[in-house]
């Protein structure tokens, strides 16, 4: 058999079973399917007709009479959604099953990428994946899409701009909203009219010329669903919150103004929402504040802020700009601890000794006055020099969080320094050219303490749970950090082996620890470094990258220290 007759009965096989799947259970011979799929060449109605026999043996289809055929009726009905691929079929992903669905371009009907569908589901034929049709659409995944408008003198398309777009959409000239030929558009699917090859819409806003910047930029916001601007009315509700302190919060709170106080973020950060403070005891010992700006004190639940920032869940990082989760007004203002000006914080406040061992504890309200903003190539400067502002203070900062990442890593701890990918960019934000940014003594400082104030918070909150008399018993979002997978394990270990380094001791946690640690040591500055750091991470080891807790986060325990009383 030649490939075109192989192409040809492969192709007349999806389309005999869908032409029977809408004969409604009633049998037709082959002279009925040609007939309904317009054929009239006599070799191909004979090729059907063999088809036909072909699919019966195989189970696909049913013989009721002498040469009549239907679909079998033993598929079951999923739910689930569809993931389109580039060639315009498309997966149906169920909760629950092992197996996804398999749907062709044409039984997809209407449903579009990330749409929730009921499918049914084809009998199985021996040796093949489960394959079905749409036959409802339960509910849209997305309805906006950037990309290319097409004007034509009675009518327009919007070519989407993403490949699991199956269709373009047909843009009535009456709703262009001043889109012209060749613009970059964000279109909204309006309609998908029955029996139509494409759905309808309407441009709701003109991006620009395609290949510019910020025209791209846009469209990918657009693409994943990023909101570009804040309604009118949640940012009035954000104006309206003032910059000044009220004397009677004040009063709740611990005063930490007088206490040398600063931060420290990249060079091009505008919000500010961690400091650190530091002051000598009689004691000798050192009392050290970690600082995250109290949200939780201007977002309060049931206002239009808080329902803005729910549905925005965190701050979205791109190339050239942040997607922020609050308006300007407090992400870069109220809630940043910007220098020189007085802010409300939470607070976790140890007493530490020279050798960094942790005396005692205290979370609560606070309210700080920064002294000084600091980038990280300026903190990093300090340290190296010993020369610049507060160089006591960072200096002692930086000796102790050496002295605690080293117990750290005595107990087990993993010593990933992943290079960071960073972009410099010309006046109008497009990239220019690469370069890597290395965590350096600055960078690790600041981790230290965020680590240190992460670990305490969960240990303060998981006893207050178990010690029901100490306050009242709520829900806490913690980070469980999995253990490694046995098979990623070995396969990474096998890998390495070939490298010529030693393989992991899989023994025990400790032991993976340690022979990860030593080999991430040895691997330094060597050509393979990267590689051998990205498998051990993602091939390897679950969720290892221990980041500081969010504003967001912080501000759930604001409900757990709401009494704290001050010391």
């Amino acid at each position: 058999m030649s490939k075109k007759d192989k192409e040809l009965r492969k192709w007349l096989t999806d389309e005999i079973l869908t032409v029977l799947k809408k004969s409604n259970k009633k049998p037709l011979n082959y002279k009925q399917v040609a007939t309904a799929l317009n054929i009239a060449e006599p070799n191909v109605k004979k090729t059907i007709a063999d088809v036909l026999k072909t699919m019966h043996s195989s189970g696909t289809v049913e013989e009721v009479g002498h040469g009549q055929y239907r679909a079998k009726q033993t598929g079951t009905h999923v739910v689930g959604v569809v993931d389109m691929t580039a060639s315009g079929s498309g997966y149906v992903v169920s909760e629950g099953s092992t197996e996804d669905v398999y749907v062709n371009a044409r039984n997809l009907k209407t449903a579009l990428n990330g749409d929730t569908v009921k499918v049914f589901v084809y009998a199985r034929r021996t040796g093949k994946k489960p394959e079905g049709e749409v036959v409802e659409v339960i509910s849209r995944g997305k309805s906006e899409f950037s990309g290319i408008i097409e004007v034509s003198k009675n009518f327009a398309f919007v070519s989407p701009d993403s490949n699991k777009m199956g269709t373009d959409i047909f843009i009535p000239l009456n709703a262009l909203n001043g889109a012209t030929d060749g613009e970059k558009v964000i279109v909204r699917i309006t309609e998908y009219p029955a029996g139509a090859k494409n759905p309808v819409g309407e441009v709701l806003r003109v991006l620009g010329k395609p290949g510019d910047n910020e025209t791209e930029i846009n469209a990918i916001m657009a693409d994943y669903g990023l909101p570009m601007v804040f309604p009118a009315e949640v940012e009035a509700e954000a104006e309206a919150i003032s910059f000044d302190l009220p004397k009677a919060e004040i009063a709740k709170r611990w005063d930490f103004r007088g206490v040398t106080t600063f931060t420290i973020d990249p060079a091009d950060a505008k919000d500010f929402d961690d400091a650190l403070s530091i002051e000598k005891l009689d004691n000798g010992n050192w009392r050290i504040g970690v600082h995250i700006a109290d949200v939780s004190h201007y977002v309060r639940p049931g206002t239009l802020l808080e329902k803005e920032a729910y549905a925005r869940a965190t701050s979205v990082y791109l190339v050239d700009r942040c997607v922020p989760m609050l308006p300007e007004k407090l992400s870069n203002g109220v809630c940043s601890l910007r220098p020189n000006e007085d802010k409300f914080t939470m607070s976790a406040v140890f007493e530490i000794t020279d050798e960094a061992e942790i005396v005692n504890d205290w979370f609560g309200r606070t309210v700080i006055h920064s002294d000084r903003r600091f980038s990280y190539e300026e903190a990093q400067d300090v340290i190296e020099t010993g020369k610049g502002d507060l160089v006591t203070e960072i200096k002692t900062f930086d000796r102790l969080a050496k002295i605690m990442r080293a117990a750290r890593m005595k107990k087990g701890a993993l010593a990933f320094d992943k290079i960071e990918v960073k972009f410099h960019l010309d006046e109008k934000g497009k990239p220019t050219g690469v370069f890597f940014k290395e965590s350096k003594d600055s960078n690790k400082l600041i981790e230290e303490f965020m680590l240190l104030a992460n670990r305490r918070v969960a240990e303060y909150v998981g006893k207050r749970k178990l010690d029901k008399k100490s306050g009242p018993v709520l829900p806490f979002v913690y980070r469980i950090h999995d253990l490694p997978d046995p098979e990623k394990l070995t396969s990474f270990s096998e890998f390495i082996g070939k490298l010529g380094y030693k393989k992991i001791d899989s023994s025990s946690p400790t032991g993976i620890a340690k022979s990860l640690n030593t080999l991430l040591k040895n691997v330094k500055g060597k050509a393979e470094e990267n590689i051998v750091e990205q498998l051990a991470i993602h091939g390897c080891i679950q969720h290892t990258q221990h980041r500081p807790l969010r504003p967001g986060v912080w501000s759930l325990l604001a409900f757990y220290i709401a009494y704290t009383p001050l010391p």
